[in-house]
C-alpha cells in the first residue's frame, strides 16, 4: 500500500506494520518464515497512492485543489444530475470536509471521481505527533481495509483485504489457484486459534467451521483453503 503525505516531517520509504496478531502468531507457530504487511510512505505524492496523510490545520491545502477541479469540471459539464452532485462536493470542500468524509454512494463517487480529485481517497488528517505504526493503523481503518492469516509451522502470513471481502477473493489473494479449485475454507477466529495447539486442533474440536465459496471472511481470522486443480 502506498500512502501519500504532505505538510508533515516524515521518513519516505517502506515501512514493516506492527502487527501484535502476527507476533502472537510467530510467537505461538515457531515459522521458519514470518511475512508481515508493508506499507510505503511517498512525500507530496496526491495521485499515485490509496490514502493521504495531512495535518488538519493544513486541510484547506488539499482542498483548494479539488475545488478547482471539481469547478473546471462543473464549468464543461450539461448534465444537471451530474451538475447537482458536482455542487454538493464543491460545497461540502468549501466547508473544508474532505470528499471521503461526504457518505457518496459508489455510483455517485464514481461521477465525482471523473473530476479527478484528490480526497475521494481516504484522507488522514492527524496532530502531527502520531508514530508511523499509529498512522498505518489509522489509514487501514479509514480506508476499510482488514488482515487475515495463514499461519503454521512453514509460515506466518498476513494479508491485507477490503473487509467484506470472500473466501475466493481471500483465497486469490493467497494464490490464484486456490481461488481456481476452490472446494472448501476452514476458518477460525484468531483468539480461538492461539486457545489450540494447531489448526488440526481447532478442526477436531469443531472450534474451525467449514465454509462455502460465498462465506465472508471476519477481520483477523485464519483460514485454510480445501483446493483441488
Amino acid at each position: 500500500m502506498k500512502i501519500g503525505f504532505t505538510g508533515i516531517e516524515l521518513q519516505e520509504g517502506k515501512v514493516k506494520f506492527n502487527d501484535k496478531n502476527l507476533i502472537a502468531l510467530e510467537k505461538k507457530d515457531k515459522p521458519k518464515k514470518v511475512t508481515p504487511f508493508f506499507a510505503e510512505f511517498i512525500c507530496d505524492e496526491l495521485v499515485h497512492v490509496e490514502a493521504i496523510i495531512i495535518p488538519a490545520d493544513n486541510i484547506l491545502d488539499l482542498l483548494i485543489y479539488d475545488i478547482e477541479k471539481i469547478e473546471t469540471r462543473l464549468s464543461r459539464s450539461d448534465n444537471e444530475e451530474e451538475k447537482a452532485l458536482l455542487q454538493r462536493a464543491q460545497q461540502s470542500l468549501e466547508e473544508e470536509i474532505p470528499l471521503c468524509d461526504v457518505g457518496f454512494t459508489k455510483d455517485e463517487a464514481a461521477i465525482i471521481l471523473s473530476a479527478d480529485p484528490y480526497s475521494l481517497k481516504p484522507v488522514i488528517q492527524i496532530s502531527g505527533d502520531e508514530k508511523k505504526d499509529d498512522l498505518i493503523a489509522k489509514v487501514l481503518e479509514k480506508s476499510s481495509y482488514m488482515f487475515f492469516y495463514t499461519t503454521g509451522p512453514s509460515e506466518s502470513h498476513a494479508w491485507l483485504v477490503k473487509k467484506g471481502s470472500d473466501i475466493i477473493t481471500c483465497a486469490a489473494k493467497i494464490h490464484s489457484d486456490l481461488a481456481r479449485g476452490f472446494i472448501k475454507g476452514d476458518v477460525v477466529s484468531f483468539n480461538d486459534y492461539l486457545d489450540c495447539h494447531n489448526f488440526n486442533e481447532c478442526k477436531s474440536k469443531g472450534i474451525a467451521r467449514v465454509v462455502d465459496r460465498d462465506y465472508i471472511v471476519e477481520p483477523d481470522e485464519i483460514i485454510e483453503i480445501r483446493f483441488n486443480v
